[in-house]
């Protein structure tokens, strides 16, 4: 590698032949080096044609697989087959075995999603749609999460960090625009119901809902940061 130059981050697809081709293209975008795990050789072969993909054949719940994926260290791993459990398995292989940074499950039932947190996925989200809207915001590297996506409403998780101009503020003097609202502050480990007296101090994470593509602006509000930048 030249000197001076930044290693791209590294991204595992890992399963899901339709889904893993989707979010190929947004991750490229990104400049990230993209590694694919499918367990259909056939499928594996066409996606080794993409261009910039290191394609690998097996199965994403076997350690020799992800190995000969080189996962040591990645920025990310997204399991994205139809498999909860091997989701999950996979998820936890590539956190704990080989150190990959963060890691994203794709879910056929949302109410798991709590269970695979707890258990260390940092991502357990429902659609492939989301995890798009998730990439493109850079939420997996940056400090603002998002958390799940239910009918229309997005649901962002946001810390307040020493910069954020809502520290100190009664959140109703926040300014949020409409149709967004703080379900809960997450404060040294306690959930808080907030009103619009409640304080928001340095540390908090927020749990925002929002509608019509209105959390643009209520982020902005809160952080002094674009999603976008």
């Amino acid at each position: 590698m030249a000197s001076g130059r930044l290693a791209k981050k590294r991204v595992l697809l890992i399963g899901g032949y339709q889904r893993a081709r989707a979010l190929q293209e947004i991750f490229a975008k990104k400049n990230y080096k993209v590694t694919m795990v499918n367990d259909n050789y056939a499928q594996c072969k066409e996606l080794a044609t993409l261009k910039g993909v290191n394609a690998v054949f097996g199965e994403g719940t076997r350690p020799y697989v992800l190995a000969d994926a080189d996962a040591y260290g990645a920025n990310l791993a997204v399991a994205l087959t139809h498999c909860d459990e091997d989701n999950l398995v996979i998820c936890e292989l590539c956190k704990k075995k080989f150190g990959v940074k963060k890691t994203m499950a794709i879910i056929g039932d949302p109410n798991k999603a709590e269970f695979f947190k707890k258990m260390g996925v940092d991502f357990a989200v429902s659609s492939v749609g989301l995890v798009g809207k998730v990439v493109e915001q850079n939420a997996f590297m940056e400090d603002i999460s998002s958390v799940a996506e239910i009918g229309d409403v997005n649901i962002l998780q946001v810390p307040l960090l020493d910069d954020s101009p809502a520290i100190g503020k009664r959140l109703m003097d926040t300014r949020l625009p409409q149709n967004t609202l703080i379900g809960c502050v997450m404060r040294e480990g306690k959930n808080i119901i907030p009103n619009g007296q409640t304080v928001l101090q340095k540390g908090d994470t927020l749990l925002l809902l929002s509608l019509e593509h209105s959390e643009e602006e209520a982020v902005k509000q809160l952080t002094g940061k674009s999603l976008q930048s």
